[in-house]
């Protein structure tokens, strides 16, 4: 056994060496998780056996993303179970549910095209209760997960989730549709930091050449599956923003974009031209 402090400042050292922002926090949540605990836990254990915590330690030193590792990341205040089937929820996702939040829309009815985690379906069915969504994603693997998480969140009576290729398998229309679809140039992803182009899905990364495939088929489908007076929200990748405002104003549509806190226009808002 090996006193929690020492425990805690090796791991600390061995996360920096490794080039990890933030050594000491991903040491505690590594430690944390290990131990299946929390942090208020942590404090209260003297001691703890290093093979509790090696192999873990061992994958984050690799660059394995922590939320791999601990199998949860929090987004918009809700925890959210993932596994390397999907991308990891990031902070700037959540700018579309802040988007939606104040476009005035009441939204019945939601739909997710490559929900992943389902994390921006029901971070938004979490704030409409009276709303109903649909999950689509091409990974089976995906969509299950995306299940368990409506489940776990309590929200799998107003959640459904589908296996398949963006809209091609619906008929309905939606007053919103949301999506965080793939983005990065395909010649990009090599170039990405470790955690992303060795470990996350890279079906769920990779845009095509130009990093506008998946806008594309999702533009196309919108004149059949958004309502009249609906709303589309889709992120963008950084200085994609003017190359989407052309692929909706050229399907017929009206586009405006919004900002994330780093000043990139993040999220694009589509809407019928009036």
């Amino acid at each position: 056994m090996i006193p929690t402090a020492q425990a805690l400042a090796e791991i600390t050292a061995r996360l920096k060496e490794a080039g990890i922002e933030e050594p000491r926090r991903e040491a505690r949540l590594i430690l944390a998780a290990a131990l299946g605990t929390n942090a208020a836990g942590l404090l209260a254990r003297d001691s703890v056996a290093q093979a509790a915590y090696e192999p873990l330690v061992a994958r984050r030193v690799a660059r394995e993303p922590l939320a791999y590792i601990t199998g949860h990341k929090e987004f918009w205040g809700l925890d959210f179970l993932v596994s390397p089937a999907t991308l990891i929820p990031r902070p700037d996702t959540e700018t579309l549910v802040e988007a939606v939040l104040d476009s005035g829309l009441r939204p019945r009815t939601v739909l997710d095209l490559g929900t992943g985690t389902g994390c921006l379906l029901l971070a938004v069915l979490h704030e409409f209760p009276a709303a109903f969504g649909v999950g689509v994603d091409l990974n089976p693997e995906a969509a299950a997960l995306a299940r368990r998480n409506a489940e776990h969140l309590g929200l799998a009576t107003r959640a459904a989730f589908l296996a398949g290729s963006w809209a091609e398998a619906l008929e309905a229309k939606f007053d919103l549709v949301l999506s965080n679809p793939p983005y990065i140039e395909s010649a990009e992803i090599p170039c990405l930091m470790p955690e992303v182009a060795d470990y996350e899905p890279g079906r769920a990364l990779d845009g095509g050449t130009d990093g506008l495939d998946a806008y594309k088929a999702i533009i196309a489908a919108m004149p059949r599956i958004l309502s009249e007076n609906g709303l589309a929200v889709l992120e963008l990748g950084a200085g994609q923003a003017p190359s989407i405002a052309l692929l909706a104003e050229g399907a017929g549509f009206a586009c405006a974009t919004r900002r994330d806190l780093a000043g990139i226009e993040r999220t694009a808002l589509i809407r019928f031209r009036k």
